[in-house]
C-alpha cells in the first residue's frame, strides 16, 4: 500500500511540473544602456502572456513606463526587474524611461508567426 502511494505521489509530482513547466511565459530581454533601450522595438508574439526582463546597464536608476501597458517599474542602476505582459492583441504600445523622456520604444504584438523575442 505504501509503495502504491509512493508511485502515485511522484506520479502526481511529475504531472504537476509539467504542467508548470507548461505554463511559463515567453521571455523577452529589453536593456537600458546610456539612459536609452537598446532596442526601440521590441516583437511579441500576440495573445501571450510575456515575461519582459528589464536591464539596466547604467549606474543611475531609469524607470520602465508605459501607459498602453499600464505598468510603471524603476528599475535601479546595475540591476534588473521582470514585468510581465498579455496576453495582448496584436497592435502598438508606447514605452519610455520616465526619467529621460527621450528614451522612447514600442512594443509590436504580432501574430506568432511573425513574433520574435529577446532582441
Amino acid at each position: 500500500m505504501l509503495r502504491c502511494f509512493t508511485i502515485l505521489a511522484l506520479f502526481a509530482g511529475m504531472t504537476v511540473g509539467a504542467a508548470a513547466l507548461a505554463a511559463e511565459p515567453t521571455t523577452a530581454q529589453l536593456t537600458i544602456k546610456n539612459r536609452m533601450f537598446t532596442v526601440q522595438e521590441l516583437t511579441l508574439p500576440a495573445n501571450t502572456k510575456v515575461k519582459l526582463v528589464v536591464e539596466n546597464q547604467d549606474s543611475i536608476p531609469a524607470e520602465f513606463e508605459s501607459y498602453d501597458l499600464s505598468r510603471e517599474v524603476v528599475v535601479p542602476g546595475h540591476s534588473s526587474i521582470v514585468v510581465y505582459l498579455g496576453p495582448l492583441p496584436p497592435g502598438k504600445y508606447n514605452f519610455f524611461n520616465d526619467f529621460n523622456h527621450a528614451a522612447q520604444g514600442w512594443v509590436v504584438v504580432a501574430k506568432p508567426s511573425q513574433a520574435k523575442t529577446g532582441e
